[in-house]
């Protein structure tokens, strides 16, 4: 009996050690295959975090100093070549290390759209017609940095979708080699059956959470969860990964999403700066005519004026400004035009103290008083008198931009109201300053007009008086 017992038990360590062996070779084999992609995920996952590197602000802050420097603002802090350069070294470094054929030709393209925008940005240096400036900021600079935004987030979904696919693969190869060190186990050690089960959940069960972590990833639950536990550090890290992954994406997503809305409110500073281009060349034409009339206090006046109006309009690169400040703004409009046209124009402004403090984008008013004398005051061919006023109703403030000109008649005015809805490029930059007003404060808020023709016309801004709306 003790022989047996001996026999079995010298039988029971060579089954146990040819299980060990076996276990071994397999776990060496997995571990080899397992670090093969780790290395692939590594290197994935350095090209996204390098790549996030890249400054999400690019086009907006390209494209601004670029405008600065061809209006010769001074705000302007010269060529932003630098920035553009640091871009090419990121597209470069991400060229060494990119396998994807996807991915390599989006990176290819952002370091080639950064070389030729390098070259335009000098082009436009040597440039001296400012027409030609202006031409070649927007037809090659606004085109070339939305370029190299839109290629770099490609490359970005790109390097992404290949580390889900690794991922899957990883967890398809580790699953079929636990399972063949499970098949194993049974089939060798009968007698060792509740061991391999143990040993089988130990593996297996941790991997079945990682599939249906990935396929609740693949149905775009991105939240980021606490990694399945594992006595394998593999595994661990593999699931650390998968939960690294799903915060990265998500924030990624979520910064793309920001950054539209961004380029969106840029677009829309954009339309504010190209309101009544002509202003300027007509301001200036007038201060020379009062010069050769020898009206050098007149003069003086305009001028002063005018650094008033520009002064507010740049109000310091803030797009939101106080009531105050917007109220200076069109005074100081209305004073240059008065002088223009002095036999036709009267004007008021009615702003009192109490929501002198009150926030308001930029340019709300002054594309409403510029209407009210090029569209009324203006075709009437007589005195006429533009009165602009604010009131406190409720929860509101409420501006109003009042003219007696020639008002519209009952078609134009139904066109007008519904272009206001439907966001149509018409109507003398009101829908630009409707549509402001509706993206930061709803759209319970906006511009109302109401006219007669013959008559004139009232043009209505409605904005919330709780001043924290905007901060």
């Amino acid at each position: 009996m003790s022989k047996k017992t001996t026999s079995i038990s010298r039988q029971m360590k060579r089954l146990v050690f040819s299980f060990a062996l076996l276990t071994l070779a397999v776990l060496v084999m997995a571990g080899s295959i397992l670090m093969i992609y780790q290395d692939c995920y590594r290197e994935l996952l350095r090209n996204l975090t390098r790549a996030s590197e890249f400054n999400q602000d690019f086009k907006t802050e390209i494209d601004l100093k670029m405008y600065y420097y061809v209006i010769e603002s001074r705000y302007s802090e010269g060529l932003p070549v630098q920035q553009v350069q640091a871009a090419q070294e990121l597209a470069r470094d991400l060229i060494s290390s990119t396998t994807n054929k996807d991915s390599l030709q989006a990176i290819t393209s952002v370091l080639d759209l950064c070389e030729n925008l390098e070259a335009k940005i000098y082009q436009i240096q040597q440039t001296q017609s400012y027409d030609q400036r202006q031409l070649q900021l927007e037809n090659n600079i606004y085109v070339l940095t939305g370029l190299i935004q839109e290629y770099m987030y490609n490359y970005l979904y790109s390097e992404a979708v290949q580390l889900s696919v690794l991922q899957q693969q990883t967890s398809r190869q580790l699953l079929t080699e636990m399972l063949i060190i499970a098949l194993g186990a049974v089939a060798v050690f009968v007698l060792l059956t509740q061991y391999a089960m143990q040993l089988s959940r130990g593996i297996t069960h941790p991997m079945v959470h990682l599939n249906r972590r990935l396929e609740q990833i693949g149905g775009g639950d991105l939240a980021v969860r606490r990694p399945v536990p594992s006595e394998i550090r593999e595994i661990q890290t593999f699931g650390e990964g998968v939960e690294q992954m799903a915060g990265r994406m998500e924030q990624l997503i979520q910064e793309a999403t920001e950054k539209q809305a961004s380029l969106r409110h840029a677009e829309l500073a954009l339309l504010q700066a190209q309101i009544n281009p002509h202003f300027l060349y007509n301001t200036m034409d007038t201060i020379i005519w009062l010069i050769e009339g020898e009206k050098s206090q007149e003069a003086v006046e305009m001028v002063s004026n005018l650094s008033s109006f520009f002064r507010n309009s740049l109000s310091k690169g803030a797009d939101v400004i106080t009531l105050a400040q917007e109220q200076s703004h069109v005074r100081s409009y209305l004073q240059i035009q008065q002088v223009r046209y002095q036999d036709i124009l009267s004007y008021s402004i009615q702003i009192p103290p109490e929501i002198a403090c009150q926030r308001i984008p930029k340019l709300t008013l002054q594309p409403l008083v510029e209407n009210a004398l090029y569209h009324g005051i203006k075709l009437k061919r007589a005195r006429g008198q533009i009165t602009v006023t604010g009131t406190i109703e409720g929860a509101d403030v409420v501006l109003r931009v009042s003219d007696d000109g020639v008002g519209m008649p009952r078609q134009r005015l139904e066109e007008l109201r519904a272009a206001l809805e439907t966001g149509e490029r018409v109507g003398f930059g009101l829908v630009t300053v409707h549509e402001r007003l509706r993206l930061l404060f709803g759209r319970g808020y906006g511009l109302q007009i109401e006219s007669r023709e013959g008559r004139g016309t009232v043009v209505t801004a409605r904005i919330p008086r709780e001043e924290e709306v905007l901060s």
